[in-house]
């Protein structure tokens, strides 16, 4: 599991560090990190890695929901709070179900 805010700190520091112009979303995810109202909001936002990859297929994604909703429910937190999980979010990564980030 990695902190959001670190993982798009680490896109912006290997950017600088290989050069810009290799990564498209470099300006929005600088702009991002150093805003702060965005910064506490990705604080505390993860993503779960499964075998060290932060993609994988559905049914992984459906157990992890489901185990992470029962620690949810044993906490005794309608919404989460006790267990510290306010919210559960899965992505389609596949491009033809979802936006595609801005050219720029």
């Amino acid at each position: 599991m990695i902190c959001q805010y670190d993982a798009f700190a680490d896109y912006v520091s290997e950017a600088e560090r290989l050069g810009i112009e290799n990564y498209p979303l470099y300006q929005w995810t600088r702009e991002t990190i150093e805003n702060p109202e965005k910064k506490a909001k990705y604080l505390r936002s993860f993503t779960v890695y499964v075998n060290g990859e932060q993609i994988y297929d559905k049914q992984t994604a459906d157990a992890m929901e489901t185990e992470l909703l029962a620690i949810c429910s044993e906490s005794g937190a309608s919404g989460g709070i006790e267990s510290g999980i306010e919210r559960i979010s899965k992505f389609d990564t596949n491009p033809a179900n979802n936006p595609q980030p801005p050219s720029r």
